[in-house]
């Protein structure tokens, strides 16, 4: 299921950033009205503002809505609970090396 959703929310990803590209500025309206080629598209001089606008803002909630799924579910996964206070470290012992007082510089 989260592989499934992973998945489905990589290609949402790139259809919305593929949609906001396509999608013209603001001035570009102007630059239609005195036959800049704008008028010329598939969708008309002014129907792919409404059809991209929408198909963005559709795109963008289920983006949102995938990345909180997936934020959810992958919160509660891991092997550390933060529960620390149950491990246990072993420690091994040491033998205690015997040392020479007179490799110690200073023990004259």
């Amino acid at each position: 299921m989260y592989e499934i959703l992973l998945i489905a929310y990589l290609i949402v990803a790139l259809i919305l950033v593929g949609f906001i590209m396509i999608q013209q500025g603001k001035g570009a309206d102007m630059g239609a009205s005195f036959g800049a080629g704008s008028s010329n598209t598939v969708f008309g001089s002014g129907g792919s503002g409404n059809f991209l606008t929408r198909t963005t803002a559709v795109l963008a909630v289920v983006f949102f809505v995938l990345s909180l799924i997936l934020g959810n579910l992958s919160s509660g996964n891991g092997d550390t609970k933060g529960n620390f206070d149950e491990i246990e470290v072993p420690v091994e012992e040491v033998p205690a090396v015997p040392t020479n007082d007179s490799d110690v510089p200073g023990s004259n």
